[in-house]
């Protein structure tokens, strides 16, 4: 399969996704519309709408401009070359997000060997469903497993911080891209509109909080007046009625009034002034900086545990959760990774 059948498909898929959502398509939203109203039986963050979010994500994702555009930059894709067997452990933070290194793989013309997470297994397979459909060269090209991975080249693991420690024992020795925990910030300069300041809070409140590229922390000037921002999240205060949400915050709340900790309460978010980037669920931190330098010095401090960074100079606010192709996590470049020369079964 040439490089352009590959991209082709990508983008097909990337239009039965969008027709799916936008009820275009009545067979694909059907079949759509039945595996989201599902999810939240499996995983209880899993709710229609963060479904659906990160379902349209992908959908604008794959757009034929942005495949061309990102493929464009690796000339070695378009090489006639043997596939590696690339091995992806997928974590279930958030829905479909292992969907990057699932294409990633593929459009490198290479084979997948994938470990879905327990928390988020049909829906990649039920991408991989249509992207088969659409090109059948991929069915022989991606396996799923709920067993050990074995017969990889080179392996992809995401996880947390802990389990990273058992990815490294255990891949260590062969070529690899293991991803720990990351959190993400927002740097605020008190002149913020009301539409930016709502933006932060979808980057805030989306998914409940629990992606990497979720807002965990703030950074504001000295003195800054919290009132405005809380102002503008009150449309995001319906995660409260969340169940497993609204424990994690009565959770927090608790051991900080125990503690007699210093907190501001939203009645749907804890807002608390800590130097730490990553923040329990319903709870963001804040630290206050009184110059350009401090900026600095945090973020520096802080760099290899952030993933994206929010605000007037870097992402826009309510950008951070819709990344395009070529931001990778961590800021390892998967492509260029999976284009090494890797030897063949050495698992």
């Amino acid at each position: 399969m040439k490089l352009e059948e590959r991209i082709e498909a990508f983008a097909e898929l990337g239009k039965k996704i969008s027709n799916g959502l936008e009820g275009k398509d009545i067979g694909i939203s059907d079949d759509l519309n039945y595996i989201i109203d599902k999810q939240q039986n499996n995983n209880e963050w899993f709710t229609p709408e963060n479904v659906r979010m990160s379902l349209r994500a992908i959908a604008d994702m794959l757009i034929m401009d942005n495949l061309t555009k990102w493929t464009n930059a690796y000339p070695a894709l378009t090489e006639v070359r043997k596939p590696f067997n690339i091995g992806v452990i997928m974590a279930g933070n958030i829905p479909l997000v292992g969907f990057h290194d699932f294409l990633s793989v593929l459009i490198t013309g290479n084979n997948l060997l994938a470990k879905t997470s327990s928390k988020d297994g049909e829906l990649i397979l039920f991408i991989n469903k249509l992207l088969c459909g659409i090109n059948p060269e991929f069915t022989g090209k991606v396996k799923f497993t709920d067993s050990t991975l074995t017969g990889f080249d080179a392996i992809i693991a995401t996880g947390s911080d802990n389990s990273s420690r058992y990815f490294e024992y255990y891949f260590g020795k062969y070529p690899n891209i293991i991803r720990k925990n990351r959190n993400s910030l927002a740097i605020i300069d008190g002149n913020e509109s009301d539409t930016e300041l709502q933006g932060l809070g979808k980057d805030i409140f989306s998914y409940f909080g629990l992606g990497c590229r979720n807002i965990s922390k703030i950074l504001v000037p000295a003195g800054y007046d919290f009132s405005v921002m809380i102002r503008n999240w009150e449309i995001y205060a319906g995660v409260i009625n969340h169940t497993k949400y609204a424990n994690n915050y009565d959770f927090s709340k608790a051991v900080y009034l125990v503690n007699k900790e210093k907190f501001i309460d939203t009645g749907y978010l804890i807002l608390m002034e800590n130097s730490c980037l990553s923040s329990p669920v319903a709870v963001v931190f804040y630290e206050y900086y009184d110059s350009p330098e401090k900026v600095s010095e945090i973020t520096e401090n802080l760099e290899k545990k952030i993933q994206c960074i929010a605000g007037k100079k870097n992402i826009p606010f309510g950008n951070a959760q819709s990344p395009y192709l070529w931001d990778y996590a961590d800021g390892i470049d998967t492509i260029e990774f999976l284009l090494k020369k890797f030897s063949p079964g050495i698992s």
